[in-house]
């Protein structure tokens, strides 16, 4: 292999050094003046130093590639900032202020949970929450339990929570329901089925009607029906008949009070007839006896009356 050793100059000489391996060093050394004009001696080889070539041209390539991706980039980055509409106040419609995230118009799709702490629509509009699927509303504590949550599926809605609580617009109690009871709050409660309402358990109601020129029915298909109440039950048809049918027997019994049928007319249509010319014991026949006041009593039948003598008016 071979070396060379090059040597700079200074302003006043010119020097060349040409140290070859193998061959004695030869230098050249010339002095020249100011106002000289003898020619300076051309060295027998002269090293350049700098990049030429096949490097220079890959060099100047390599350069202009950057340049293309910088130019590149910078398009993108402004064809980006047009597109999704960066401004000083957002990102389009989409408004950031320092109380939230606005959406001026258009809808908002998310493909991943959602935190916020208030969801709110434009004042002209209504909120809408769509989903293909479900859309799950969950309440966390600060150790993220959930608390509460309420999905609504295309077959079905759950909630799940301790205390459920429904209000009007005037923040009236409309229903409410925990793991003891339901409460409704307002004054009547409706029911438009045509199968009516199917009660498990016992119901209290401080009154039961039926809608207007229809009739109430209450019915128990296998088993007894009881209306009990402390002070009184009341049954009024005000514009109808009130009919009392039974299989067996119907049982009317007051264990202090009195039994009062107040009416013009009381009958008795399918009482049996008995057959005339029978004689027997009269022991244990009785006649029924009306006091002026309605009230009944029953006296032992002789041959004659004894209401009057059994009197217990």
């Amino acid at each position: 292999m071979c070396g060379f050793n090059i040597c700079f100059c200074c302003p006043c000489t010119w020097l060349t050094c040409v140290v070859p391996s193998r061959q004695m060093v030869r230098e050249q050394y010339v002095t020249t003046t100011q106002g000289s004009s003898s020619p300076r001696p051309v060295p027998d080889h002269v090293y350049k130093i700098g990049i030429y070539g096949w490097r220079k041209r890959c060099l100047y390539l390599f350069v202009l590639l950057l340049i293309i991706i910088l130019v590149i980039n910078f398009a993108l980055t402004i064809w980006i900032l047009r597109v999704m509409w960066f401004n000083t106040e957002g990102m389009g419609l989409l408004q950031v202020h320092s109380d939230g995230v606005k959406l001026q118009e258009g809808e908002s799709e998310f493909l991943f949970p959602v935190y916020a702490q208030e969801i709110h629509s434009r004042e002209d509009s209504s909120l809408l929450v769509h989903s293909s699927e479900n859309v799950s509303l969950n309440a966390r504590n600060e150790n993220g339990n959930v608390t509460g949550r309420i999905s609504v599926g295309p077959k079905e809605a759950q909630g799940h929570t301790r205390n459920l609580l429904i209000n009007s617009h005037n923040d009236n109690m409309l229903f409410t329901a925990d793991g003891d009871q339901a409460v409704i709050g307002p004054d009547k409660l409706r029911v438009t089925g045509p199968e009516g309402a199917l009660f498990q358990h016992s119901v209290e109601v401080p009154l039961l009607k039926s809608e207007l020129l229809k009739d109430l029915r209450l019915e128990s298909p296998t088993r007894s029906l009881s209306m009990d109440a402390p002070k009184g039950v009341h049954i009024k048809a005000l514009a109808g008949n009130i009919e009392a049918a039974s299989n067996m027997d119907i049982i009317l019994q007051s264990s202090l009070g009195l039994l009062v049928l107040d009416a013009e007319t009381v009958r008795m249509p399918s009482l049996p007839l008995s057959e005339g010319g029978v004689s027997g014991s009269a022991q244990s026949l009785y006649e029924v006896c009306v006091c002026p006041s309605g009230k009944l009593f029953l006296s032992k039948a002789e041959v004659i009356s004894t209401c009057s003598e059994n009197q217990e008016c």
